[in-house]
């Protein structure tokens, strides 16, 4: 992949939203719609998925990664340099306006990588295993992705974010301190967490249409970190420590005096009665039954993840000439590579396709 990251410009803005947005609706229309997935899905291995999507967009990627052998890994890694190429060219077309306020809402990867890697040197995976899990589609390139997952451990990652200057290093260096003293990661996701939040409301602060749809998605994101943290908390032993000091301001429907009140209840059932009345009450529910099959605050996690992507697919629908076309067809794009790569890694270990139907997100 290359060296520069996904929301690097390398060609002058455009003027407008009109054409912009008349050339991502155009890319918005080929992607693959649920039918094609169940083609997809009906394949026998994974070498019968290269031949079928050879004949799709994703064939100068793969015609690239299969050079190194037609396995599931390099499907993989053909997937991944294929949504940061397409990011990337969408980046180059969007205005001024446009580019601040969708940098500023993928600045949310940046963030998930760097909680990936920290979280991979915590309990000691491999480099191999991190990079996996990376996708280099915020400011952080794939170089400095890849510089910080081959560090020895939590400590190296801080020191080399420092030295390199790259976007998260103060939070990473506080966080850290908090780290040393308990030997786990809350409060030093908590310092990434609160960077970010801070950091895109400043870059949202501006008036206007576009910019609210875009406070809009970020409050939805920051409402699902205040609650995955609260189901977690759930669990944890807190003694010495306030969960208000968990909170992140910004969310859309958990403020302050809900997130103390939720995050003083006993257990997950008390929680989502509260929420009930609230835009997450009907998607934690329906998550409700796959959490005390298995007793994963995890299956929360991705029906909250799937909200979001719906609510950011929806935003491009109430102005064609607004950011939110734009918006949309990133936030799509990626859930059709997310279900890509559930669909190869599920046939190359031989996973029924009605597991891998349950695991995709359609939106």
């Amino acid at each position: 992949m290359s060296t520069r990251s996904a929301t690097e410009r390398s060609a002058p803005p455009g003027k407008d939203y009109g054409y912009c947005n008349a050339r991502i609706r155009g890319m918005k229309s080929r992607l693959f719609d649920r039918p094609y997935l169940e083609r997809l899905m009906s394949a026998h291995d994974v070498a019968a998925l290269i031949q079928e999507l050879m004949q799709t967009e994703y064939a100068p990627d793969l015609e690239q990664a299969i050079i190194h052998g037609r396995t599931a890994a390099q499907m993989d890694e053909a997937l991944k340099t294929n949504v940061v190429r397409v990011y990337r060219k969408v980046i180059r077309l969007l205005n001024g306006e446009a580019y601040d306020l969708v940098a500023t809402l993928l600045g949310r990867w940046d963030l998930f990588n760097l909680r990936t890697i920290v979280r991979g040197k915590h309990v000691h995976l491999s480099t191999e295993e991190i990079l996996d899990g990376l996708i280099p589609i915020g400011q952080m390139s794939a170089v400095d992705l890849h510089g910080l997952a081959a560090c020895e451990d939590v400590r190296a990652v801080v020191d080399t974010a420092v030295t390199w200057g790259l976007p998260y290093a103060q939070a990473l260096r506080e966080g850290f301190h908090a780290y040393m003293k308990t030997g786990e990661l809350p409060q030093l996701e908590l310092a990434l967490d609160t960077y970010y939040a801070r950091w895109a409301a400043g870059r949202l602060s501006r008036r206007g249409a576009n910019a609210e749809l875009a406070k809009r998605i970020l409050g939805t994101q920051i409402d699902t970190v205040n609650l995955m943290t609260l189901f977690r908390l759930l669990k944890a032993d807190l003694e010495g420590l306030d969960p208000a000091t968990f909170f992140l301001e910004g969310g859309l429907a958990v403020d302050r005096e809900m997130f103390i009140e939720l995050a003083g209840m006993s257990d997950v059932d008390e929680m989502l009665d509260r929420l009930k009345g609230t835009p997450y009450g009907k998607t934690l529910e329906d998550a409700a039954l796959a959490y005390l099959e298995g007793g994963s605050v995890a299956v929360f996690e991705r029906e909250l993840e799937e909200l979001l992507t719906r609510r950011a697919v929806r935003s491009g629908l109430a102005d064609p000439l607004g950011v939110g076309v734009a918006v949309a067809y990133l936030w799509a794009k990626l859930n059709e590579v997310t279900n890509l790569r559930i669909i190869v890694k599920g046939k190359a270990v031989g996973m029924p396709d009605d597991r891998i139907r349950r695991e995709l997100i359609l939106v």
